[in-house]
């Protein structure tokens, strides 16, 4: 297939920016990786790709993994609402704001970061626990939800790959440990951190913007848009902070139980998708029965809030499952292994760092997964490691962290939306808004690793 498995996510972007319409660009893009698929078979033609393309919607959704992601995404707009309706937003905040603990924009912001990082267990739970957490504070500072979507993406993928103690690094620990090298696995894992350079110029970005209380580009728009209006912080007036703090409580504290429990007592070989899932039905549940418990709503009133919120987050979880499907579509088709081929077997020793942090971002970019992308360029990078005494850790860094880089920049990335979805921000005003400051720390990165690769390897 070569180029033409490019196609479909250049579809999908192009419809993005010229339509401002994600639904309809993810929905012709997969229409188009099916039609490719079809296209030269002698069995079938191409117009049968609508019908290919709900079959393959159905393939992603029998798979467990994505049933649990778009059930989490279904059920956090319940617990959203829950804790939206019930009053626990404002009393949160004007509890916070009477400790002191958030008086000002710059403590708001840093109590954000600090929930994210606190949080490292998986990615989208940090994401979720710290955009329900701030969403308040930030509107009763005038600070834009564009802005909670950037500190909140911005900060749970690269702490996740940074602190390596959770499914992300035992899921590259386990593709490393199917080689032979000279040093461990863990030993070539754990030195990828400080080489990370792109998830620790993303972190620095993020603190310049909390520290110094400063945005810039179009995220400055948006905020300079959400000082001029009148904000309202809840729909309803305060009541017990309770309702908010403790299902939060539960879902963080059951989600690291349930990650020992699913991995069998080792915490690293949990399972994200299940005990996020598990996690947030468990905080659903214990929101409910404290709004029943304390009679703020009857039950009749409670599962009404409930699936009114499920239908709010119906658009963004309908991205999330086709972006799901275009990245199923896309890997049938080899865009990955295409794209890939962009670091060649002829390029200087010195080049190939870099290159490899390029084709893992355009990568990831193109199909909306960072996982995806660490697992077709582990694949590439290792036998360069053990045929050109490349350094292993550099080697590495560079793959995780492109892959990271093109997921921050992509609007097809599942990962945005659920970012989206934590801050109650627009997906597309997300992804442009975050844009700048992730092609900043991808820039800087790209120089870091031609510096880093003349004095390691040159």
């Amino acid at each position: 297939m070569n180029w033409m498995s490019i196609i479909p996510p250049l579809v999908a972007i192009i419809v993005v920016f010229w339509k401002k319409e994600v639904i309809m660009a993810l929905l012709l893009a997969v229409l188009s990786a099916e039609a490719l698929i079809l296209f030269g078979t002698t069995d079938s033609t191409i117009l049968m790709a609508p019908i290919t393309s709900v079959e393959r919607v159905i393939e992603v959704v029998s798979s467990p993994g994505n049933a649990r992601i778009l059930l989490f995404s279904v059920l956090v707009g319940a617990l959203l609402a829950y804790i939206r309706d019930s009053g626990g937003v404002t009393a949160t905040v004007n509890w916070l704001v009477g400790k002191g603990v958030a008086k000002t924009r710059r403590q708001v912001g840093g109590l954000t970061f600090f929930t994210g990082v606190a949080v490292f267990i998986e990615s989208n739970l940090s994401v979720l626990t710290a955009g329900i957490f701030a969403r308040g504070l930030f509107d009763k500072f005038s600070m834009s939800r564009a802005r909670l979507a950037y500190i909140i993406d911005s900060t749970s993928a690269p702490v996740c790959i940074l602190i390596l103690l959770n499914g992300w690094g035992a899921f590259v620990l386990g593709m490393l440990d199917t080689y032979e090298l000279e040093a461990s696995s863990a030993s070539i894992l754990w030195g990828s951190v400080p080489l990370n350079f792109y998830a620790l110029f993303t972190l620095a970005i993020v603190l310049y913007t909390i520290i110094k209380d400063k945005v810039h580009g179009p995220m400055a728009k948006e905020d300079a848009a959400m000082r001029q209006m009148e904000t309202s912080i809840a729909a309803q007036p305060a009541t017990k902070a309770r309702f908010m703090i403790v299902p939060l409580l539960v879902m963080v504290i059951s989600m690291i139980g349930f990650m020992f429990w699913t991995g069998n007592g080792v915490l690293a070989e949990g399972s994200g998708s299940k005990s996020v899932l598990y996690a947030t039905m468990l905080a659903t549940a214990v929101a409910y029965a404290l709004l029943l418990m304390h009679k703020r709503f009857t039950h009749h009133q409670a599962v009404g809030i409930g699936f009114k919120g499920m239908g709010e987050l119906l658009p963004l979880v309908t991205i999330v499952l086709l972006s799901l499907t275009l990245g199923s579509s896309l890997k049938v088709l080899g865009t990955g292994l295409f794209v890939a081929g962009i670091v060649g077997e002829y390029l200087p020793n010195v080049l190939i760092v870099p290159m490899l942090f390029l084709a893992g971002a355009v990568m990831s970019f193109t199909t909306g997964t960072s996982w995806g992308t660490f697992a077709i360029l582990i694949p590439i990078g290792v036998p360069l490691i053990q045929t050109l005494g490349l350094p292993p850790s550099l080697v590495v860094a560079a793959i995780l962290g492109g892959g990271v880089f093109g997921d921050h920049c992509s609007p097809i990335s599942d990962t945005s939306a659920v970012s989206s979805i934590a801050a109650g921000c627009d997906l597309l005003t997300h992804v442009r808004t975050q844009l700048p400051y992730a092609l900043t720390a991808g820039g800087f990165t790209l120089l870091a690793y031609v510096i880093a690769s003349f004095i390691m390897i040159g």
